[in-house]
């Protein structure tokens, strides 16, 4: 059977890595390896570990050059994929250049709930065949994907991520590529190691082994739109476990997603193993949460929805819709901090802050957008932050010389907008640097600093998904009660760090934050997890903590049956201690 496959996953893909391969033309071309401040060369092979940088008058700048004018050239129409057809409902909405909204970069199709339950339908029927599929063979067709998006499908996702999605040359490497790729390598490998776990022991006679079956039912994809590797993970890795998926992928990331989906179809990947449909997420999620054959989510987003979703499956479960229980995985959102202690480098403090906070505009789950910061440092740190945000450039995504572009739509804007006028008006709050929105080419929101007068001010508590970082000057004598009080204040635990030299703060700030984060980081910044090196997730009210990049979340995708065997037939029903004989 498929889950008791040994069969080894080839090499590289068997060995750790920290991001994608790329094939060199010479085996001795020496490279320089930039990730981050950390510059390294060596010599290579023909494989090689390295992140693209994109230099003045390299290759590579070119050609995304090149994808980024061809997308903003033409209008690509997408269709709902269903059953291996593609199917154009008809039902017609926009994604936007978010930087230049007036701008369409591609139309899309929307699923109606007819053709939701074809999806259900195709889906189901693909599921016999696909779960009895070899492990390896599942395996072999993600391992492809992440190959063609290295080279194939490469600078066409990159620039759809930087157009669609607001991601500058470096957010979209980091995402598009690196981690994209990441999780299609690694989660082979993590899956090979779950089928080869099995019962330590055999009595004589029989045989023990565990089967690691897919859930019955499908899956729920339903993925976000600042990271295009989400995209390709959440409905991914639930197939390679042998589940079928139906993906609702966000509408604001629909042409890089879409560009996914091609290369999963291009890898091999069978009609109705995993459904690709766009639209309303109400209408998605009333369908096919209520089907009888739900038997899991797999969702990044807001609190919000999916609190939504976990109540609606509740209230199923009480009415007896499903066969079993739901698998109900969830990454939802963040408060993140960083906290400093009056003994930590400044200088590192505030690069990493910056970074954290106004990377993607803090679009991410994990951005920084809370910070504690001691009394006698504030002065300094307030010059140096102001000081270096001034420095950053904000415009177009495809514009290379970009730091911070535009927030993704006109919802998100308003919102964080609002947070600024609220603080612009409050006596508890005042904005530092920053503060200004024009909304008049595309949805650009100032890189702003808020300082709270009060430790629990609106913006300290409340997720706000945009560029703006809130501090909070503490006394330094009063180091552990600001600990609890970051502790207490927001009802998110995703990710959050401590910035300090002192030993013994470390390890204070780690045991009273012990559960404030899911991600915890000393002397980093809270962003930037690594698949394969920080498994990701958080807790409380950010999500079930299921840690997407390890093996962890793919448990979630499987339903363990233990088989024993009998090899030796017993001759009577009666145990030695029954004798009457003394």
């Amino acid at each position: 059977m498929s889950s008791f496959s040994r069969a080894s996953i080839p090499k590289p893909y068997n060995e750790p890595m920290q991001c994608y391969y790329v094939d060199l033309q010479q085996s001795t071309k020496k490279l320089c390896l930039v990730v981050g401040d950390v510059f390294t060369k060596f010599s290579s092979s023909s494989r090689t570990k390295v992140l693209i940088n994109y230099e003045p008058g390299s290759v590579q700048r070119k050609l995304l050059r090149d994808a980024c004018k061809r997308l903003r050239t033409e209008t690509i129409e997408v269709p709902c994929i269903v059953n291996g057809k593609e199917i154009k409902t008809g039902d017609i909405a926009k994604q936007l250049v978010c930087s230049d909204h007036k701008h369409v970069l591609c139309t899309f199709h929307q699923a109606n709930e007819g053709l939701l339950k074809e999806a259900v339908q195709g889906a189901l029927q693909a599921k016999t065949k696909w779960e009895a599929l070899p492990f390896e063979d599942r395996a072999a067709i993600f391992l492809k994907t992440a190959d063609l998006l290295n080279t194939k499908y490469r600078y066409e996702v990159l620039a759809a991520t930087m157009l669609g999605q607001g991601k500058t040359v470096w957010q979209a490497e980091i995402d598009a590529a690196a981690e994209t790729i990441d999780f299609l390598r690694f989660n082979p490998k993590y899956a090979e190691e779950i089928y080869a776990q099995q019962p330590p022991a055999n009595s004589v006679g029989c045989w023990n082994r565990v089967e690691y079956r897919p859930l019955e039912g499908y899956v729920v994809a339903i993925s976000p739109f600042n990271f295009t590797a989400i995209g390709a993970n959440l409905p991914s890795s639930p197939a390679l476990m042998g589940n079928v998926v139906l993906w609702k992928p966000a509408s604001t990331a629909i042409l890089s997603n879409y560009i996914v989906f091609k290369a999963f179809r291009d890898a091999g990947l069978p009609d109705g193993v995993i459904q690709f449909l766009p639209g309303s997420g109400r209408l998605i999620g009333d369908t096919l949460i209520n089907d009888v054959n739900f038997g899991g989510l797999h969702f990044t987003g807001s609190t919000g929805v999916f609190n939504g979703i976990y109540k609606k499956t509740a209230e199923n479960l009480a009415a007896g819709k499903y066969r079993g229980y739901p698998r109900i995985v969830g990454e939802t959102g963040g408060k993140d901090f960083h906290f400093l202690h009056n003994s930590a480098d400044v200088d590192h403090f505030v690069f990493n802050t910056l970074r954290a906070s106004f990377e993607y505009q803090g679009q991410k789950c994990s951005a920084c957008s809370r910070a504690y910061i001691p009394a006698s440092k504030w002065d300094e740190i307030r010059t140096k932050l102001v000081d270096n945000i001034k420095q950053m450039k904000q415009g177009q995504s495809d514009d290379f010389s970009v730091f911070v572009s535009a927030v993704i739509d006109k919802n998100s804007f308003n919102n964080i907008k609002s947070y600024i006028d609220h603080a612009k008006a409050s006596p508890d709050a005042e904005i530092i640097v920053g503060g200004n929105c024009d909304d008049s080419v595309g949805w650009f929101v100032e890189p702003t600093i808020i300082q709270a007068k009060v430790p629990k001010y609106k913006s300290m508590e409340e997720e706000i998904f945009g560029p703006v970082l809130t501090v909070y000057v503490y006394p330094d004598d009063q180091y552990e009660e600001t600990l609890r009080l970051c502790d207490q204040t927001s009802p998110y635990a995703l990710t959050g760090a401590i910035f300090a030299k002192c030993r013994y703060a470390v390890d204070t700030a780690s045991h009273i934050l012990k559960n404030a984060a899911g991600n915890f980081y000393i002397n980093d910044k809270c962003t930037g997890a690594v698949v394969g090196q920080q498994p990701f997730g958080g807790a409380r009210a950010s999500g079930t903590n299921d840690k997407a990049g390890a093996y962890l979340n793919l448990l979630r995708w499987v339903s363990a049956r233990t088989i024993k065997e009998n090899f030796l037939p017993i001759n009577t029903w009666k145990y030695p201690y029954l004798s009457s004989e003394e």
